[in-house]
């Protein structure tokens, strides 16, 4: 049997759970759900960018790229025989420890250990790991103790050296050399599975001579995780003993005893029935068999991890009152409203009482939501962004992580009824900068009139925001910069960070608090989300299923579409359930022959799914965009996706406004 070694990376694990340990790795045993998710790859691909820009500040390093733990240690240790030698991806072992050090350089008897991480901070912050209480501070800490194991591993595999640990991170102060310089950073994903970046041959000492990443001393901090307690009020445990026990029981392959906390609710080892039907165990289920004595019926009640923004899960936990069946309305000290609709906690409330009675019915406060709705003025306006923040900038003269707008829609409800997508944009330029642009083309969308604009969440008021201060701050002029402005405080309210202070005339109206307020259906399971609520009104609203089971959108003589034709929005799946519309939308290279299929699975494409239905899949498609050399039906086809998708984003808008509006005649 091979030896199994605690990795940084397990290490980081196990500091989640360490029962987690015991399932990590085993693909083929055990479901993990992070392997899935687009969003968290988008971000991994973030990571594997950055990890090779910071190779690119130490010119003449060695690249240790061998999987195998032999082969990269013996690579390793010659390199080491060196005097003065920088290494990538070191490998070092001491006992049952085994990391690869992203970037560790040798002086003579000093070794640094850099440790790159897709993280931004602001260089010009004082202490910006340690909180006011001398500690610290919550956000950081996973991050230095990642650090921090590494130095301990460095530490004992060589006795005679300094070992000095650091951080390298995207500095928010620092500014982008040059234009493109995300797109000399290309990843892509193997056959194997696994990701790579390949680094443009055209990268110019110009695109390096401004560092975007900034080497942060640790040493400090690791020294503070060294003498904390790594236990809990019980057990007194020091970082050392941590770590061992971690290694140990990682090597016999033997679970951990954790305990049952609200942390559970996001495990990633949860299977699907799906996943299960294909084999799949569960890890979730079977530390809740394991700890609570559950059995296969007890994951078919519902449980206090889905009571919407619940904040006392671990209290209930340790009572052993995890269902919704054992719940009373003391525990949640219901409180009514200041504002209009209902409160958290009596949402809180009605989501565990329809539970109690098994009452699978919408909830709709038909007086109050009637009322919101009467002093909304046609025609209305529903609009949705697609924005990113990438940590190596697109553009020059751009901070890491600073906010790109490249996509929105736009759909309009008129007094009569009448409704149409009245407009779009997406950036399909390589290179530009999109978002004064963006700012521009909304502009002309939204001022013809005085109607009431609507979002969900925040996010929209936010990043116009943001806009507004890059306006202000740009230090390239922008002649209309002062209309911009005025279009955005017209439409926005400031929000936190902001110098200023103003509440637009016409500051956009969130259908996400409507909902909150007015607007309840059990099968949302307590989610807000419009992924959730859009199929839960699909399913109620008898109005919205005749009306869009007719193929209307898109139609001659029905609803105006730019990107759809002749569509229908309700389809049925065995059970007679409504489907959710994102999975609805045309897979891309569907109507493409065999030969380019063929040259996507020979990874000649950028992108490797064939599915673009939610947040994390529009972002990374877009950084596909901005490489030039893409085959060009590929970019068409991403185009269009990514036009499909925002679209139905505010359709989905005008959906729920559709059924809202039948409910509270």
């Amino acid at each position: 049997m091979n030896q199994r070694y605690l990795t940084k990376s397990r290490f980081k694990l196990a500091q989640e759970c360490p029962a987690k340990l015991f399932y990590t790795g085993k693909k083929e045993e055990y479901a993990d759900q992070k392997i899935e998710d687009s969003f968290l790859e988008a971000l991994a691909e973030g990571g594997y960018q950055v990890g090779e820009l910071a190779k690119c500040y130490y010119p003449g390093g060695h690249n240790i790229s061998t999987l195998d733990y032999e082969d990269a240690l013996k690579q390793t240790n010659e390199l080491l025989k060196l005097e003065k030698v920088v290494i990538f991806e070191a490998a070092v072992r001491y006992k049952s420890f085994f990391i690869r050090a992203d970037i560790l350089v040798k002086n003579g008897k000093h070794i640094e250990l850099i440790e790159v991480k897709a993280k931004s901070f602001n260089s010009s912050d004082a202490d910006v790991f340690i909180g006011s209480k001398g500690g610290l501070t919550g956000k950081w800490k996973p991050y230095l103790e990642d650090a921090a194991f590494q130095k301990y591993v460095l530490t004992k595999a060589f006795p005679g050296y300094i070992v000095s640990a650091f951080l390298m991170l995207a500095d928010k102060d620092s500014r982008c050399p040059t234009d493109g310089l995300n797109q000399k950073f290309r990843c892509k994903k193997g056959r194997d599975g696994r990701l790579t970046v390949a680094v443009s041959p055209n990268l110019t000492q110009e695109d390096i001579s401004k560092r975007i990443l900034s080497k942060v001393n640790v040493n400090e901090c690791c020294e503070i995780i060294y003498e904390e307690n790594c236990g809990n009020k019980n057990e007194s445990l020091s970082f050392v003993e941590l770590v061992d026990m971690y290694a140990e029981y990682y090597a016999a392959d033997r679970k951990f005893v954790s305990p049952i906390t609200k942390i559970c609710k996001d495990c990633e080892f949860r299977a699907t029935q799906e996943k299960k039907a294909q084999g799949l165990k569960s890890g979730y289920e079977e530390c809740f068999k394991e700890r609570l004595g559950w059995t296969d019926a007890d994951f078919l009640e519902p449980n206090i991890f889905e009571i919407w923004d619940f904040r006392k899960k671990d209290k209930f936990i340790q009572a052993s009152r995890m269902k919704i069946a054992q719940l009373t309305e003391d525990d949640f000290g219901v409180k009514s409203s200041e504002k209009a609709g209902i409160s958290r906690t009596e949402r809180q409330w009605l989501q565990v009482q329809k539970v109690q009675a098994k009452d699978d019915t919408c909830w709709i406060d038909k007086e109050g939501l009637a009322l919101e709705m009467s002093k909304w003025v046609y025609p209305l306006h529903f609009i949705d962004f697609e924005t990113s923040m990438v940590a190596i900038p697109f553009n020059k003269n751009r901070h890491p992580y600073e906010g790109i707008a490249f996509q929105f829609s736009h759909h309009v409800v008129y007094q009569d009824g009448t409704i149409e997508h009245h407009g779009e944009y997406l950036n399909t330029v390589p290179g530009a900068f999109p978002n004064y642009d963006f700012i521009r083309c909304l502009k002309m969308e939204l001022e013809g009139d005085n109607g009431s604009i609507f979002r969900y969440t925040s996010h929209e008021n936010t990043f116009l925001n943001h806009i507004y201060r890059q306006l202000q701050d740009d230090i390239n002029s922008v002649p209309d910069s002062r209309e911009l402005l005025d279009f955005i405080r017209s439409i926005t309210h400031s929000s936190g960070g902001s110098l200023e202070e103003w509440k637009g005339k016409r500051d956009m109206l969130d259908l996400w608090e409507f909902e909150k307020q007015y607007y309840y259906d059990p099968s949302t399971k307590g989610s807000n989300s419009i992924k959730q609520v859009l199929p839960a009104i699909l399913n109620s609203s008898k109005y919205l299923q005749k009306k869009y089971a007719e193929p209307v959108y898109g139609a001659v003589g029905g609803i105006k579409s730019h990107n759809y034709k002749d569509w229908k929005w309700i389809d049925y799946d065995e059970n007679g359930k409504v489907k959710d519309p994102y999975y609805l939308l045309p897979k891309l290279f569907a109507d493409y022959p065999d030969e380019y299929i063929a040259m996507l699975d020979e990874g000649l494409f950028f992108s490797d799914s064939d599915e673009l239905h939610n947040g994390g899949a529009a972002l990374t498609a877009y950084a596909r965009l901005q490489f030039e050399e893409m085959i060009p039906r590929e970019r068409e086809e991403l185009e269009k996706a990514l036009l499909k998708y925002c679209e139905l984003d505010t359709f989905a808008m005008v959906m729920i406004y559709e059924g809202w509006r039948e409910m509270v005649k």
